[in-house]
């Protein structure tokens, strides 16, 4: 997207895994996408104890959520993620690696404790901004 910036300012170390520091979007349409587990189409939680099987599917969705919107993963420039477990962060950036591969967007990723149901590991929300 053209009226998006992604800055890696000086001072601020490379990022690690798959995300930008600092991301500006012009004017155009923010959509926001709720948080996103590893389901299927009828509800059943998909890669029961596998984090990269999870986190491809929740990946999948937000793909899908935003082209719902008339938009692409690259219009998305914040992303949220809540993992059971941090330790498998490599392991996460794997994957969104595949689906953000240039210019990712802005991210967040921190450990809770529990989501809605016991068999997820992983849960993404979304913001992009569509010109």
């Amino acid at each position: 997207m053209e009226d998006v910036q992604r800055i890696h300012p000086k001072g601020i170390a490379r990022p690690a895994g798959v995300w930008t520091p600092v991301v500006t979007a012009r004017p155009g349409r923010l959509v926001f996408l709720s948080g996103f587990t590893a389901r299927d189409e009828t509800g059943d939680v998909v890669g029961i104890g596998d984090i990269r099987a999870q986190t491809r599917r929740v990946c999948e969705l937000l793909q899908i959520a935003v082209r719902a919107a008339g938009g692409e993963l690259s219009d998305i420039v914040r992303v949220d993620v809540y993992v059971l477990d941090i330790t498998e962060f490599k392991a996460i950036h794997e994957i969104r690696r595949e689906f953000f591969p240039k210019d990712p967007p802005a991210s967040t990723m921190v450990e809770v404790r529990r989501l809605v149901d016991a068999r997820l590991l992983i849960e993404m929300n979304a913001i992009a901004v569509i010109p």
